[in-house]
């Protein structure tokens, strides 16, 4: 039985273009570029906007579960395979919550370690990281819905620093366009989706939308604002960097800043990382309240301590992944489950949810 949002909970539907947008930019913004053009070379930017252009139509099939079972996932898994079996499935998404949470702040911590503060310790930083999150979290989801509004407006002005590169910017380095097959444009699309994925929170906060139908052109309009951004700045790196250049450059976006200059800071690849904290920080803060409301919803148990629980897991797990081959396993893991989950499982649950709906009628 689907449990009911109070209406003072809820939040409006404009807002749903800031979560959708902000869980799709994340630390992958900072690197994606050369992964993509080891796969399709310089004609990768067709496969970003044709990875971006693919994620509405299974938003439209998430809209149509949730509109069908009028609730959550976990709505949808009763829906289906009834109360216990549905529940039992719905336990491995807390898992993937924590991995996404995990992934995030991992990687992000690297990315200061390594350009930053090399000694910094992955422990304390998590420590004071998981504190503001649980902070956020025991708000309640408007909170967690305001600091990704803040999220996307605050750091939104970093989009004019790459206009920096343009003098240094040569965009014959795109020609010849089609100068690779089909099977490496898919392939590269595959490494795009991975970095676009973050979407599928829908799914979880579904209820908590005032008048949901009103929604759906927001949650298209963030999916296509991050598709606009990804294929340019995609285009902007290709322009920028040379194939073998780009090969070499782990943080191509990091190092398309180190042109910018200005006369009040000399490095602003260090302003960029230290903007980038606000922006992973409803990343992070959406993906343990997702988690720990499905345990709230499976298990009874109180989201605030779900809240904690998750955060300690997350807290402890992190200090186990040290190296760099280490976090790459990690967010490879991650970005193929996620992957199976958007790709796979919304559609075939699309399916199923349509085949019982007719069933139930008769």
């Amino acid at each position: 039985m689907e449990q009911l949002v109070p209406e003072k909970a809820k939040i409006s539907p404009f807002l749903v273009f800031f979560l959708v947008h902000t869980m799709q930019i994340g630390i992958g913004v900072l690197g994606f570029q050369r992964i993509i053009a080891m796969t399709a070379g310089y004609d990768a930017w067709i496969s970003v906007l044709f990875a971006g252009l693919s994620i509405h139509l299974i938003l439209w099939m998430m809209y149509r579960i949730l509109e069908t079972v009028n609730g959550d996932v976990i709505t949808a898994h009763t829906y289906i395979f009834g109360n216990k079996i549905g529940k039992l499935l719905s336990l491995p998404f807390i898992l993937y919550f924590i991995l996404v949470a995990l992934t995030t702040l991992r990687t992000f911590i690297e990315v200061i370690q390594v350009w930053m503060f090399q000694d910094m310790s992955t422990f304390w930083y998590s420590l004071a990281f998981c504190g503001l999150a649980i902070y956020i979290i025991f708000g309640g989801f408007r909170t967690v819905t305001g600091v990704a509004f803040f999220g996307v407006v605050l750091p939104a002005y970093l989009i004019f620093t790459f206009f920096f590169t343009v003098p240094y910017a040569d965009l014959r380095n795109l020609l010849p366009v089609f100068d690779h097959s089909i099977k490496d444009l898919i392939m590269a699309a595959y490494h795009t989706s991975l970095t676009y994925l973050g979407y599928e929170i829908l799914l979880f906060f579904y209820p908590y939308i005032k008048d949901p139908q009103k929604s759906k052109k927001w949650a298209h309009w963030g999916v296509f604002y991050t598709t606009f951004l990804y294929t340019s700045i995609t285009i902007i790196t290709f322009a920028y960097f040379s194939e073998g250049q780009l090969q070499k450059s782990i943080w191509a976006t990091l190092t398309m800043w180190k042109v910018v200059e200005m006369p009040f800071v000399e490095r602003f690849e260090y302003i960029g990382i230290a903007n980038w904290n606000i922006l992973i920080l409803p990343n992070f803060c959406i993906a343990l309240w997702c988690g720990s409301r499905i345990l709230k919803r499976v298990t009874k148990i109180k989201q605030k301590y779900g809240v904690l629980l998750l955060s300690m897991i997350v807290l402890v797990t992190i200090n186990f992944f040290k190296t760099r081959g280490q976090i790459n396993t990690l967010i490879d893991y991650t970005g193929k489950i996620a992957f199976f989950l958007n790709y796979v499982y919304i559609p075939l649950l699309f399916f199923l949810v349509l085949i019982v709906k007719k069933v139930k009628k008769k």
